[in-house]
């Protein structure tokens, strides 16, 4: 998903080359690199026009992948179960991988290395070329903008200036226009004048240096002499006050002029102190990076966590360090270490759960998509984006503590097998399961590689065909080559190609289950061909109590048990009667004989149908005095 992100995004960075108008241009289109990231949501109405040709495959088939450009005869179920199980999985040991495997592990630990010396995972990277020329569009819009907005300044910086201008002439003329003063007053006022202008030339020679205070001074004089001509009768308290006003305008000028040089000569100093005292500093340790509890470097473990990364991007070296640094920086944004300590209900217990394992070990994690048809936990699970996300946190909680089971030895199991249960699942419909599914799906993709050995679908209608469909394009070639399709009739049988009977459960046509047998308790499955009977045999050596269980998918036989002893005189002893089994009895025929002599159990199934029928069957012995 990331490549096809980065394909995405390479024609908007050629068109950012061209002009000025088409960058701008560009740069309003991120969207549309968004909308390739997530797995497209499939839409009701163009599900429903292609039912009928699914619905034949399906029929036909019974089970199957559909691609987008295969012929139809290569969209059977038995071609897509073959080509699954040529899917091996590579070894985790490194003295066994090929050279060029080595040496991208090599090149991968090398980048790790370094990136823990800076402590890059903690910090923010550098922008790379491409997120560059992604922001080039903006800055220049940043500095149109700016110029646009110096070209405006001058118009709106003389609107104010044209306002006062009016008040001014109004506060002059009120002032040019005053009642006659006595012509007592007029003769004081010319002799303050005259002495008022002595003082501003004493002033104006003190202040040469500061042509700005020297300015603003006569002109405040100049103002306070244009005054005494409308004051009151008073002319001496009026000269008086224009002595003043001289004083406290020139004053200032010279206590401001000295600390206002202080700021700018303070902080100068501290920057060369920090340089001097930087090389001194000794270098931080390199940081510890730890992903499931496994550290990155320094352990076994890790060089099969960063072989996961590599096979997840085609052993490509940056691109797989790429995905080690978003995933450690999601991980942390996610809280992932909180959340395992996070109790977040046991009403999920039976939708997701963990069941055995396959017959390569591998841990079995079934998903019941049908339990949501239950309106009441549909709702309390995807009714809003809270519930939503909070389904996921479960979810990856889930994961996480699964995770935390495996064996990443380099010869352990560290992959689990997924069987995802469609029968009765809500559907396309249903807007929020939709949602959560593709949120889940780009979360499992992006940060928890090579963690499937094997995905298999089963019950899967005909409408879920289409929907794998139109996200196949989303997927990767290697994880469409663990997907297995089985429609309803060869759900079962599917399953025990990768599972033994004895660690299905019963729900699926399996044995295991709460009871007296274990998994430890291999069983045999046997196919029972149309009108045919089919007799099993346990032989007993001495007294003992024999134990079986038998089971037929889907029964529709007739069933009977006896005991023959071994002496040509004794007694056959008829343990079970001969009866009809439906498919509406009980899934698993248990029983149990007390044997007192040698001899042996015989069951006979009859099955006069016209279909092949799977039997599955299983016995132990114990002492009598058990």
């Amino acid at each position: 998903m990331a490549e096809e992100t980065q394909k995405a995004a390479t024609p908007e960075a050629q068109t950012s080359a061209t002009t000025t108008e088409e960058v701008v241009a560009a740069e309003e289109k991120p969207a549309v690199i968004e909308k390739e990231t997530p797995a497209p949501v499939p839409a009701p109405e163009p599900v429903a026009s292609e039912k009928p040709a699914v619905v034949e495959e399906a029929d036909a088939v019974g089970e199957g992948a559909v691609e987008e450009e295969k012929p139809k005869e290569e969209t059977t179920g038995e071609v897509k179960i073959t080509q699954s199980v040529s899917f091996k999985e590579e070894t985790n040991v490194v003295g066994e991988l090929p050279e060029a495997q080595k040496k991208a592990l090599d090149d991968l630990k090398q980048l790790i290395q370094e990136a823990l010396k800076k402590h890059e995972f903690t910090t923010p990277s550098p922008p790379t070329p491409k997120e560059e020329e992604e922001k080039k569009p903006a800055e220049t819009e940043k500095v149109e903008v700016k110029e646009a907005e110096k070209t405006e300044a001058p118009s709106t910086s003389e609107e104010p200036k044209t306002e006062e201008e009016p008040k001014a002439t109004e506060a002059e003329t009120e002032a040019s226009t005053p009642p006659p003063p006595p012509p007592v007053v007029e003769e004081k006022v010319e002799v303050k004048e005259e002495k008022v202008e002595e003082k501003v030339e004493e002033k104006e020679e003190e202040k040469k240096a500061e042509p700005s205070a020297a300015a603003e001074t006569v002109v405040a004089a100049a103002t306070e002499v244009e005054k005494v001509a409308a004051v009151d009768e008073d002319g001496a308290k009026t000269v008086e006050a224009i002595e003043e006003t001289i004083v406290a305008v020139s004053a200032p000028t010279t206590e401001e002029a000295a600390p206002a040089a202080e700021p700018e000569t303070a902080p100068a100093e501290e920057p060369k102190k920090e340089e001097e005292a930087a090389p001194d500093a000794p270098p931080p340790p390199p940081e510890e990076v730890f992903i499931w509890g496994i550290p990155l470097l320094g352990d076994e473990r890790s060089d099969v966590i960063l072989l996961k990364f590599l096979r997840a991007r085609d052993f490509k070296v940056k691109d797989a360090f790429t995905m080690i640094k978003n995933t450690v920086k999601w991980r942390k944004e996610f809280g992932i270490d909180a959340l395992l300590e996070e109790a977040l209900g046991t009403e999920l217990e039976n939708v997701v759960f963990t069941h055995g394992v396959d017959k390569e070990g591998h841990p079995v994690c079934y998903n019941v998509y049908g339990a949501f048809q239950d309106k009441e936990l549909y709702q309390n699970c995807f009714a809003s984006e809270e519930k939503r996300a909070k389904f996921l946190k479960w979810r990856i909680q889930f994961l996480e503590k699964s995770i935390r089971k495996l064996d990443f030895s380099p010869s352990g199991i560290c992959t689990i097998v997924q069987v995802s249960d469609l029968k009765n699942s809500p559907g396309p419909a249903k807007s929020g399961l939709r949602q959560a599914t593709n949120q889940a799906l780009s979360l499992l993709q992006d940060n928890y590689p090579e963690f499937v050995a094997k995905n298999v679908f089963i019950n899967v209608p005909w409408w879920y065909l289409t929907f794998n469909k139109m996200i196949s394009p989303f997927l990767t070639q290697r994880t469409k080559s663990k997907f297995v399709f089985a429609g309803l009739s060869k759900s079962t049988e599917t399953l025990f190609k990768y599972i033994a009977p004895e660690e299905v459960p019963v729900q699926y046509g399996g044995l295991s289950r709460d009871g007296e047998f274990t998994v430890a308790d291999s069983a045999t499955d046997v196919t029972i061909k149309p009108a045919s009977k089919h007799t099993v045999v346990f032989p007993v050596s001495e007294a003992c109590i024999l134990a079986w269980e038998l089971r037929v998918l889907g029964w529709d036989v007739s069933y009977e048990a006896e005991f023959v002893p071994s002496t040509e005189d004794g007694y056959t002893v008829i343990v079970s009667k001969t009866r009809k089994v439906t498919a509406t009895d009980e899934p698993v025929i248990s029983d149990t004989f007390k044997i007192g002599e040698p001899g042996k159990v015989v069951f006979t199934i009859d099955n006069q149908t016209s279909k092949k029928k799977k039997l599955l069957y299983r016995s132990k012995t114990k002492p009598i005095s058990e």
